[in-house]
């Protein structure tokens, strides 16, 4: 920002700001790839991307309510790449902890969509219990030489980065011994392998990491400290998770309003009393959802973690399962085809499946009980026999 230009004092000047702006720039509508492109760039160097952000980082320092009126005007006439200081994993987790020559390299090309970004969380003998990895990370000079092998890598074969929790001390108990890198994905060392999900396709890869390099600075957070450094990255990724999923697939509009709605009144059942009752559960979670990851939100400061955000998650993956239960229903026998010709039942069957990885991903509704359980209702953890030993004394199976 210009250093004559001042910070909004108050709502209304904010509010009249972002509407000129944005009658100056918004095209209406992005075509292609390369008006994309273009229009993120545009509103990062406007710093609007992150207007809570601090003024070094490409922000305005705004508070979250005046945040707010900067995503609902860019929402009122349908311009996306505001608000990702709440939905930006990667960026707002390297803001938080990662080094500074690593922040002046990374910030703006995340910002504006530019590099490709996955999570190098799960391993085979680790899934559930992160702090169980066994991937090492050894410190060779300037740089960490990382070997292992991660799972359920999503978008694995197109990233740029990888941000990876890997053990560089076993001989402190497990939650002390990890830490966390950006790794550079596109390298000798990194062997991508696509798996073939229950929907058909193949967005999850497993990652055979062999002696690769990893420079020192792309480290985020003090070496061994990489467990507080993923819970903040956890509860960015569960907020995003919480809030949304993916719709249905066939491309076929379903109709204006509440898509089960839409979906009834086709289908001529909309005035079945027992279906308009599973609706309305439905409908009932989902606003209940959205008042609960508004609080979350509200409680999730900058570079911090919030329990509340697995209670958002927990509801969005109860919310995916009923949705595709209720639509399963309204369509009866029809359900049980497939295929383009019958784009209804396709989605319907679609989300079905693809509720799992709402359920699984990011951490298994179980994973979010615990959570809740422990941190939210303050009832005692379970127990952890290895907890306080060396790593390297863990017995595995």
């Amino acid at each position: 920002m210009a250093d004559d230009a001042a910070l909004p004092v108050t709502d209304e000047s904010l509010r009249q700001e972002v509407r000129a702006w944005l009658a100056a720039n918004w095209p209406g509508e992005l075509h292609s790839e390369a008006d994309r492109q273009g229009w993120m760039a545009k509103v990062v160097e406007a710093r609007w991307a992150v207007p809570r952000w601090p003024t070094e980082w490409l922000g305005r320092d705004l508070s979250d309510a005046q945040g707010r009126i900067v995503e609902r005007e860019f929402a009122a006439v349908g311009a996306p790449g505001t608000g990702q200081d709440r939905t930006n994993l990667w960026a707002n987790t390297l803001l938080a902890r990662g080094t500074h020559a690593l922040k002046e390299k990374l910030i703006a090309p995340l910002l504006r969509g530019e590099v490709g970004m996955c999570l190098l969380y799960s391993e085979p003998g680790a899934g559930s219990d992160l702090a169980g990895i066994r991937t090492r990370a050894d410190r060779k000079g300037d740089h960490f030489v990382v070997n292992g092998q991660k799972v359920w890598t999503s978008y694995a074969a197109s990233a740029d980065y990888g941000m990876l929790i890997a053990r560089t001390d076993w001989d402190v108990p497990k939650h002390r011994g990890i830490s966390f890198f950006f790794l550079p994905m596109k390298q000798p060392g990194v062997e991508v392998r696509p798996l073939r999900q229950i929907t058909g396709e193949s967005q999850f890869n497993e990652v055979f990491i062999t002696d690769a390099i990893c420079p020192a600075e792309n480290l985020l957070g003090e070496l061994g400290e990489g467990w507080g450094v993923l819970q903040t990255a956890l509860a960015y990724e569960r907020s995003v998770m919480g809030e949304g999923a993916r719709g249905p697939r066939s491309g076929v509009p379903e109709g204006e309003g509440e898509p089960l709605v839409a979906l009834a009144r086709e289908a001529g059942v909309l005035s079945d009393p027992l279906i308009r009752q599973e609706i309305a559960k439905v409908v009932g979670l989902k606003r209940l959802n959205a008042l609960n990851t508004a609080r979350a939100k509200a409680d999730l400061k900058q570079g911090t973690s919030s329990a509340l955000m697995s209670l958002g998650k927990l509801a969005m993956s109860r919310i995916l399962h009923e949705e595709a239960r209720v639509r399963t229903l309204i369509l009866g026998a029809g359900s049980l085809l497939e295929g383009p010709d019958f784009p209804r039942a396709e989605d319907a069957n679609f989300l079905t499946l693809n509720a799992y990885f709402t359920s699984i991903g990011g951490g298994t509704d179980q994973i979010q009980r615990n959570i809740i359980g422990e941190r939210v209702l303050g009832l005692p953890k379970e127990p952890e026999v290895d907890r306080d030993i060396p790593f390297r004394e863990v017995r595995t199976s």
